[in-house]
């Protein structure tokens, strides 16, 4: 502090550099700290002035410069080598008095650049570890690709053998079939499957053990840090499904799907992670003798093959159980076994099986047609015969098909048919309509049922109404025929068909799971009775003999568990007297429960003198468990009728039974206030309802739309109804209609169904008119019945006995 020269200052710090210096500042050169002094100016070299001793400002980026052009590795790039900048920059602020800044900023920037350097060097040490670590990975897995290849051979070497092995056991059984030792062929046949099973068995066993050794040498890798490097699965890329197999003869290994043996091959081995299903050819030819007959060559095919057997003969059974005729192939093949999966259609004598759930799997549709009588111009047309009547409705649907005047069934299920029709005719005795039931599984057709249109005394039309219930398999048809007697009626001149303005064939589908059971019987035969009849039923069709069956006087139908049953009753009688005319037959339901019976609904019919006829009644009526429906006929004093039938359903019992779970029935008869009288047209029919309440239909009450007029639907489903009308008119043509709301016709409005009758026969106090239906409704639906009376009036409508509507 003394000094004041310059030399003063700068001696204490060049003479003892080692000594005062502190950290990092002893590795500094003195020019870094201090700037080199000028050169004196003057030749004489007089000491500088003060002011001229004094060192100018030096900028911290300068001292940077200098002391990183001693080191080499961040020196100044050398512009001879081609060298880059250095990519660090360091500045710093300068004060305005010239006061030298603090040097901690430059000495803390270059320890930040000493540990980039040895952060880098680690990194470097790094990469070479991890390029090692990579280099021993190849080599195991260029080990375990290698133990992969020798399983691959091995493998291939084992289906040689196998192949090997398949064709000694073709070529012995080639020997075998020319030699007929069916017991030799058993017994070899168990050995090379046995044989094989051994094979397989050897090969699952030696890739259980290669399996574990790559799982062992995996969980080796993932131990070194490679969990997360891709891994090498044996043959295929990812484990197979279940029912699937890994092919290791393709490239590169692929799952494929295991193979099912197709009807007529046998198994020989079930289908393993790394081997496909093998399959056999059954030769039928040899296991089952004289399977064409014995004059008749057999050839063994994917099926078998009779040769020289038409079509017509293979239709009838030839191909025997679980095998069905290919007209294409012309040859015996073995039904489609569906696997557990539902059978839409099953295998018949012609048709392969159709598996898959049914089209349009509903518990219940409805279909509806038009019927029209074929013109006299087409041969065979002659009523005497038997004439098959067109029905014209939807072509095709997944229901059934309308083709040639018939209806052919697509679906199994249970079937009620419903045809309206009112005919005139002079033809001598009577006519006959009835529906026609051709079974795909029976040899000759069965009448469903029939009913008989007497000669009537006047030209007027007749209103009857024919139905029944079938159960039916894929492939049946329904036909309805008219017929007459003789032949002394030609349908050209002697009948007229009234035209409706609704549908006047109907039917109802139920399917098998709704539990539906169905049943017909035929009524006893030649019985003549003069007051009363309960007919006596003889069993004829039953789906479920448990839950239907015929009481021990064969005169009522008793019922397992309790539900709904929808039935008709036709009888056909011949009637003799002038009081059977005046006062008719009534037909009568009725149900017993614990042995007391009460009277469910009835139905009427304007008598004939000499003359044969029929009576039928159909409805609905809810039963409970152990509950027996049986019907009686009432003809009234001095009325001798014979009750009779001829095997073509004129006198037949059908019913179809439903649990109550999935169907509900509604009964109800004209209400006594408000029956339409005189002139009436296109008038409503009030009721009143007498059945218990039904949680899916009911009648609409007092302060709604249409009170005691409309039966609303509360679900949406298929109804079926039947009406029963007794009354006393002169009207020329009686016309009721049944009408269903929600529907697009005009105003909402369309009939589902109508029929008609006509004038009064002369000394009958009461006439009758009814009519049947199915349709679809939905939620909210009304049907509403209206009556109409064409020149004449309405006397009177009874409210009672033979007045009903049934509604299912």
């Amino acid at each position: 502090p003394a000094c004041t020269d310059a030399d003063c200052a700068r001696a204490p710090k060049t003479s003892n550099q080692t000594r005062d210096c502190k950290g990092f500042e002893c590795r500094l050169p003195l020019r870094i700290i201090r700037p080199k002094e000028r050169a004196r100016d003057g030749a004489g070299g007089s000491p500088p002035s003060p002011a001229a001793v004094q060192s100018p400002p030096v900028h911290l980026a300068d001292r940077a410069a200098q002391f990183l052009g001693d080191i080499p590795e961040f020196g100044p790039p050398s512009s001879d080598l081609g060298g880059a900048p250095l990519g660090v920059q360091l500045t710093c602020d300068v004060k305005p008095e010239n006061e030298v800044p603090s040097e901690d900023a430059l000495i803390l920037h270059l320890q930040l650049a000493k540990g980039q350097e040895k952060l880098v060097e680690a990194l470097r040490a790094q990469q070479l570890l991890i390029g090692e670590l990579q280099q021993k990975l190849a080599d195991q897995q260029e080990a375990l690709l290698s133990q992969q290849r020798d399983v691959l051979t091995q493998q291939h070497r084992m289906y040689e053998q196998m192949d090997a092995v398949k064709a000694q056991y073709g070529l012995l059984t080639d020997v075998l079939k020319q030699a007929s030792f069916q017991g030799l062929q058993g017994e070899l046949q168990n050995y090379f499957q046995s044989h094989l099973v051994g094979l397989q068995s050897q090969a699952r066993g030696h890739m259980h053990n290669v399996v574990h050794k790559v799982d062992t040498d995996a969980k080796v890798m993932d131990v070194v840090g490679e969990a997360h490097f891709p891994q090498l699965l044996m043959g295929c890329a990812s484990a197979c499904q279940p029912d699937h197999y890994c092919d290791f003869q393709s490239d590169p290994p692929q799952c494929h799907k295991c193979t099912v043996c197709p009807p007529g091959f046998f198994l020989i081995s079930e289908c393993s992670p790394t081997m496909d299903t093998m399959c056999q050819d059954r030769d039928e030819c040899l296991e089952l003798a004289n399977i064409c007959g014995e004059r008749v060559k057999c050839l063994n095919t994917p099926g078998f093959r009779c040769l020289g057997v038409s079509q017509k003969e293979a239709e009838t059974g030839l191909c025997g159980h679980a095998y069905f005729y290919n007209q294409e192939l012309q040859e015996c093949q073995a039904c489609s076994d569906c696997e557990g999966h539902p059978v839409a259609f099953p295998c018949t004598a012609v048709t392969d099986s159709v598996c898959g759930s049914p089209p349009g799997a509903h518990l219940s549709e409805s279909w509806s047609a038009s019927i029209t009588v074929p013109s006299a111009q087409k041969s065979g047309s002659h009523m005497f015969a038997g004439l098959q009547l067109s029905v014209r409705g939807k072509e095709h649907s997944d229901l059934l098909s309308s083709e040639g005047g018939r209806v052919t069934f697509r679906q199994h299920g249970l079937l009620w048919l419903d045809y309206n029709f009112a005919i005139k005719h002079s033809c001598r005795n009577f006519l006959q309509v009835g529906l026609r039931f051709n079974s795909s599984q029976e040899e000759e057709d069965r009448e469903l049922s029939g009913v008989r249109v007497e000669q009537p005394e006047g030209k007027y039309y007749q209103g009857v109404s024919v139905s029944g219930g079938v159960e039916a398999e894929p492939n049946d048809t329904v036909s309805l025929l008219l017929r007459s007697p003789n032949q002394y009626c030609n349908q050209s001149t002697d009948v007229h068909v009234y035209d409706t303005a609704a549908p006047t064939f109907s039917l109802l589908w139920l399917s098998h799971d709704t539990g539906a059971v169905a049943m017909t019987a035929e009524m006893s035969l030649l019985a003549q009775y003069q007051s009363s009849y309960s007919p006596t039923f003889r069993a004829g069709s039953l789906s479920d003999p448990y839950m239907i069956g015929l009481t021990h006087d064969n005169r009522g139908v008793r019922f397992t568990e309790s539900g709904v049953v929808k039935f008709v009753l036709q009888q056909a009688l011949y009637a003799m007297g002038h009081t059977c005319v005046r006062e008719g037959f009534f037909l009568i339901a009725y149900t017993s429960r614990n042995g007391t019976g009460q009277e469910a609904m009835r139905a009427f019919k304007t008598g004939v003198n000499y003359r044969d006829t029929s009576i039928t009644l159909a409805g609905a009526v809810a039963l409970g468990a152990g509950d027996t429906l049986s019907f009686e006929i009432t003809t009234p004093p001095q009325c001798n009728v014979r009750y009779f039938g001829d095997g073509t359903g004129i006198s037949t019992l059908s019913l179809v039974w439903l649990p109550s779970a999935v169907a509900s029935t509604l009964t109800a008869t004209v209400a006594k206030l408000g029956l339409p009288f005189g002139a009436v047209r296109n008038k409503p029919l009030s009721f009143q309802q007498i059945s218990p309440d039904s949680q899916k239909i009911r009648l609409a009450g007092s302060g709604e739309p249409n009170s005691r007029k409309n039966f609303v639907f509360l679900e949406e489903g298929t109804a079926s109804v039947a009406l029963n009308l007794r009354l006393i008119h002169s009207c020329n043509v009686v016309k009721v209609t049944l009408h269903r709301t929600g529907s697009p016709g005009p105003g909402g409005t369309d009939p589902v169904a109508q029929q008609v009758s006509g004038h009064m026969p002369e000394g009958s106090e009461w006439a009758s008119v009814g009519l049947r239906a199915s349709f679809h409704v939905r939620n909210g639906t009304a049907v509403y019945v209206t009556l109409d009376c064409i020149r004449g009036r309405i006397n009177q409508i009874s409210h009672q006995g033979g007045t009903s509507i049934s509604i299912l």
